[in-house]
């Protein structure tokens, strides 16, 4: 699975997901790019997945008829993501295309 990193994510968080594709906003020169606009850059690179922490993307972004599903995360503290990085596993293995999925914090 191909997953991009918007810019507010934890670059270490990646080791927690060897078996997945991961390129962060800023490796791909999108971190100046605004949600619709990364959105569609991700989705046209091929990207499954765009995890973030931005909790009002949902409210921002219709994702009907789009091949690429949105994880958003409760924080961008590693500490607690590496604590629940079996949650988000379970959840990068469901999500479909077009979905938004908000994990909690324990």
């Amino acid at each position: 699975m191909k997953i991009l990193f918007d810019v507010n994510m934890p670059h270490p968080l990646r080791q927690d997901f060897p078996d997945h594709e991961i390129v962060t906003a800023q490796f791909n020169g999108w971190a100046e790019l605004e949600n619709g606009d990364l959105v569609a850059a991700a989705e046209k690179d091929g990207f499954d997945i765009l995890m973030t922490t931005d909790k009002n993307l949902r409210c921002q972004q219709n994702l009907k008829g789009r091949r690429i599903a949105i994880l958003v995360l409760p924080t961008n503290k590693l500490k607690i993501l590496a604590r629940i990085a079996p949650t988000i596993r379970a959840k990068l293995n469901s999500i479909q295309p077009g979905k938004f999925i908000e994990i909690e914090a324990d």
